[in-house]
Protein backbone atom coordinates (compact mmCIF):
# COMPACT_ATOMS: atom_id res chain seq x y z
CA UNK A 1 0.00 0.00 0.00
CA UNK A 2 2.20 2.73 -1.22
CA UNK A 3 0.78 4.78 -3.97
CA UNK A 4 -2.36 6.90 -3.49
CA UNK A 5 -4.12 4.54 -5.92
CA UNK A 6 -3.78 1.59 -3.89
CA UNK A 7 -4.64 2.83 -0.61
CA UNK A 8 -7.33 4.66 -2.60
CA UNK A 9 -8.68 1.16 -3.76
CA UNK A 10 -7.38 -0.78 -0.60
CA UNK A 11 -9.45 1.94 1.58
CA UNK A 12 -12.80 1.63 -1.26
CA UNK A 13 -12.56 -2.17 -0.64
CA UNK A 14 -12.65 -1.87 2.80
CA UNK A 15 -15.95 0.78 3.12
CA UNK A 16 -17.50 -2.02 0.49
CA UNK A 17 -16.87 -4.53 3.32
CA UNK A 18 -16.80 -2.56 6.54
CA UNK A 19 -19.92 -0.63 5.39
CA UNK A 20 -21.91 -2.55 2.41
CA UNK A 21 -21.33 0.87 0.39
CA UNK A 22 -21.67 0.24 -3.80
CA UNK A 23 -18.48 0.76 -5.11
CA UNK A 24 -19.36 3.52 -7.14
CA UNK A 25 -20.78 5.30 -4.83
CA UNK A 26 -17.36 5.87 -3.30
CA UNK A 27 -14.94 9.04 -5.15
CA UNK A 28 -11.60 10.90 -3.75
CA UNK A 29 -14.25 13.94 -3.38
CA UNK A 30 -17.27 11.62 -1.48
CA UNK A 31 -18.25 13.13 1.97
CA UNK A 32 -17.76 10.44 4.58
CA UNK A 33 -20.54 11.64 6.44
CA UNK A 34 -22.86 13.07 4.12
CA UNK A 35 -22.11 11.13 0.81
CA UNK A 36 -21.02 8.02 2.68
CA UNK A 37 -23.35 8.31 5.60
CA UNK A 38 -20.54 6.79 7.70
CA UNK A 39 -21.38 7.87 11.65
CA UNK A 40 -18.68 8.52 14.72
CA UNK A 41 -18.66 4.60 15.38
CA UNK A 42 -18.36 3.73 11.63
CA UNK A 43 -15.35 6.26 11.95
CA UNK A 44 -13.56 4.02 15.12
CA UNK A 45 -13.87 1.05 12.68
CA UNK A 46 -12.44 2.48 9.67
CA UNK A 47 -9.50 3.70 11.65
CA UNK A 48 -9.02 0.13 13.46
CA UNK A 49 -9.45 -1.55 10.02
CA UNK A 50 -6.65 1.35 8.77
CA UNK A 51 -4.27 0.30 11.84
CA UNK A 52 -4.63 -3.48 10.70
CA UNK A 53 -3.95 -2.97 7.08
CA UNK A 54 -0.64 -0.66 7.91
CA UNK A 55 -0.13 -1.94 11.03
CA UNK A 56 0.36 2.05 11.91
CA UNK A 57 -2.64 3.82 14.10
CA UNK A 58 -3.86 7.09 13.01
CA UNK A 59 -4.68 8.94 15.88
CA UNK A 60 -8.50 9.88 16.75
CA UNK A 61 -7.59 13.63 17.08
CA UNK A 62 -6.12 13.25 13.36
CA UNK A 63 -9.43 11.51 12.17
CA UNK A 64 -11.08 14.75 13.14
CA UNK A 65 -10.29 16.34 10.59
CA UNK A 66 -10.98 14.19 8.05
CA UNK A 67 -14.10 14.96 5.48
CA UNK A 68 -13.61 13.13 2.52
CA UNK A 69 -12.33 9.63 1.05
CA UNK A 70 -9.30 11.85 0.03
CA UNK A 71 -8.28 13.37 3.13
CA UNK A 72 -8.33 9.68 4.33
CA UNK A 73 -6.18 8.35 1.25
CA UNK A 74 -3.69 11.70 2.20
CA UNK A 75 -3.21 10.69 5.74
CA UNK A 76 -2.69 7.23 5.10
CA UNK A 77 -0.89 7.81 2.82
CA UNK A 78 1.61 10.28 5.29
CA UNK A 79 1.02 7.32 7.62
CA UNK A 80 2.62 4.81 5.23
CA UNK A 81 5.17 7.08 4.05
CA UNK A 82 9.19 6.26 5.63
CA UNK A 83 10.47 8.97 7.65
CA UNK A 84 12.80 11.06 6.03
Amino acid sequence: MQTRDDIFNTLRAALVELFELEPDRIALDSNLYEDLEIDSIDAVDLIDHIKRQTGKKIAAEDFKSVRTVSDVVEAVYRLVQPAA
